[in-house]
């Protein structure tokens, strides 16, 4: 059982970075999957989603090009 303190942290950047990153590649951890439903806070999930997503986009269209030219 949790006790109050555990129960009130909160995940910290490079623990939402982190999920983000292995939720995109599929090899989250239960363990992990069950710290951000518990402690995280949706928008930063969200927000950290978007941008990987962006980033993600211009990495393959610069690769591309640079391929093709």
């Amino acid at each position: 059982m949790e006790t109050p303190k555990e129960k009130s942290k909160k995940t910290g950047l490079f623990a939402v970075i982190g999920s983000v990153f292995a939720a995109a590649f599929g090899v989250q951890s239960s363990k992990n999957r069950e710290r951000d439903f518990t402690q995280g806070r949706l928008i930063n999930y969200v927000i950290a989603g978007i941008i990987f997503v962006a980033v993600f986009i211009v990495s393959v269209f610069t690769v591309v090009q640079m391929v093709l030219k």
